[in-house]
């Protein structure tokens, strides 16, 4: 048993290594930019500044800390015409256009002295203080110039961000025609000359027969799978230290975060998976021992009823029924304790603390646990069945053995086969909670968490549960497997 254990956990490694490369995968493909997002969630937060120069600052020192400005991967995969250094670049939508026209046209050299001048473009553009210039002239109507302004930079970041021909042309035909019309742009004009004489040198030297031939690039351990993995040695302790990096919504440790709401989740799930394990047993035994006896049907009538129940309805019924100040007001209507009367010096063991925290566990409990009956009862009841009919079991009868010993000794130990096979799957339920209960009952855990992931785009708590959840699947199997051999004594491991 011991010997394949360790094989099994052994095994797990590279299991856990895929895993992690998965949610690198997800995380780097996620439709979001991290750096913008942080960066939003700390102006909403009032701690970045107000100019473009102090947000700029912000954004590299947050590269510089989530690992962004290090090479993807231990080695890159390209062609002749990409080069090595891209991954430089901190804004992610002109990483994919210089990659586009690097793809488009083979030339990088080309390419970057291309977007070299729209980027000194766009830092002569923001030089220009509207502000200064009505000053310096009253007469000039300061609306006109602000949107001449506006419009200018627009488009110069959408030619930052494009690599259709027609749309570059255009957006040059803009600038130019802005500078016409106003002239406060005009001293941009050389520098929109260089953009458009790069431009043509661009689309007059392409050399895409560089994009035919591969390249492979390596670049070493400092990178940001292996960084986000096992850290930097600094700040980033890493994913196997348990650093799971920054929530985008708040900037807090994805850690700090997760532990205290899958505590809240795993506490309900544990007690309602044993009251689920200690009622449904017991009821599969007795429907399999009176089998298509009045009691079976009558069980298996209600048990399918309670089924086919929605959770989220069941607890609303619940609400409305004993909560609701209007009837009767036996349970309170949510949460996990009442503020006004909680002891923070109480700890979950006191009996104080377990006294004030029962009526709030009742409905939500109720409410995550009576649908697994049907479902646990019947699969015990088909495993005792099967069980029960065998010829050892007719030979104990045979002996004169006692049916309480017959059922409880020989039959449920053979019959929990299949219910152990469902446990292993409580271990990434447990901390996936369950998002509508949760919010139904205004209980702040795990699932809850997961609702608001979703939907502000938090892809670091996303990825944390997932990998969390492939974990404990790997766990929960390797439990199940040693379980057959408690349950089983024919099987063995060796």
């Amino acid at each position: 048993m011991l010997k394949y254990t360790v094989k099994r956990i052994l095994t797990m490694i590279p299991m856990l290594i895929g895993i992690s490369l998965l949610a690198f995968i997800i995380s780097i493909n996620a439709p979001v930019d991290p750096i913008e997002k942080l960066t939003r969630s700390a102006e909403s937060e009032g701690e970045a500044g107000s100019s473009s120069v102090a947000t700029k600052i912000q954004k590299q020192e947050w590269r510089k800390k989530l690992g962004l400005d290090l090479p993807i991967f231990y080695f890159s995969i390209s062609n002749f015409a990409t080069t090595d250094t891209l991954y430089k670049v901190q804004d992610r939508d002109h990483q994919k256009n210089l990659s586009k026209l690097t793809h488009e046209t083979g030339n990088w050299n080309a390419v970057s002295n291309y977007f070299n001048s729209l980027i000194k473009l766009e830092r002569k553009y923001e030089k220009i203080d509207i502000k200064e210039l009505y000053k310096q002239d009253s007469s000039l109507d300061i609306n006109v110039l602000n949107e001449a302004k506006n419009q200018f930079g627009s488009t110069v970041k959408n030619l930052l961000a494009n690599s259709d021909s027609r749309i570059i042309n255009n957006g040059l035909s803009t600038l130019y025609s802005l500078i016409n019309n106003n002239d406060f742009l005009t001293p941009l004009k050389p520098h929109v000359n260089k953009v458009k004489k790069s431009k043509n040198f661009l689309e007059a030297n392409k050399t895409k027969w560089k994009t035919y031939i591969p390249s492979l690039n390596w670049y070493g351990f400092k990178n940001q799978y292996h960084t986000w993995l096992f850290g930097n040695g600094n700040e980033r302790k890493g994913l196997i230290r348990g650093d799971f990096g920054f929530s985008y919504r708040d900037q807090k440790k994805v850690e700090d975060k997760i532990w205290e709401k899958i505590e809240v989740s795993f506490k309900f799930s544990l007690i309602s998976i044993l009251i689920a394990y200690l009622v449904s047993i017991p009821l599969g035994i007795f429907s399999a021992y009176k089998k298509d006896s009045t009691a079976d049907r009558t069980i298996s009538v209600v048990l399918f009823v309670l089924y086919a129940m929605p959770s989220f309805f069941v607890g609303l019924l619940l609400l409305f029924a004993f909560a609701n100040p209007d009837t009767y007001s036996f349970f309170p209507v949510g949460g996990l304790k009442d503020p006004t009367t909680w002891n923070p010096d109480w700890k979950w063991w006191h009996w104080d603390a377990i006294e004030h925290t029962i009526p709030y566990l009742i409905l939500p409990i109720i409410t995550y646990t009576y649908s697994s009956f049907a479902f646990l009862s019947r699969i015990m009841r088909i495993g005792m069945i099967d069980v029960i009919n065998q010829d050892y079991i007719r030979t104990a009868r045979a002996k004169g053995l006692s049916e309480k010993t017959v059922i409880l000794k020989h039959a449920l130990r053979n019959s929990l086969l299949p219910i152990i096979t469902v446990f292993a799957a409580i271990f990434p339920m447990a901390i996936g909670g369950s998002i509508i209960i949760e919010v139904i009952f205004s209980i702040p855990g795990i699932g809850v968490e997961i609702l608001n992931s979703l939907t502000g785009g938090d892809y670091p708590m996303i990825i944390t549960i997932f990998t969390i959840s492939g974990f404990l699947t790997m766990v929960g199997y390797l439990v199940s497997d040693l379980l057959y051999a408690v349950a089983d004594p024919r099987i063995s491991y060796k």
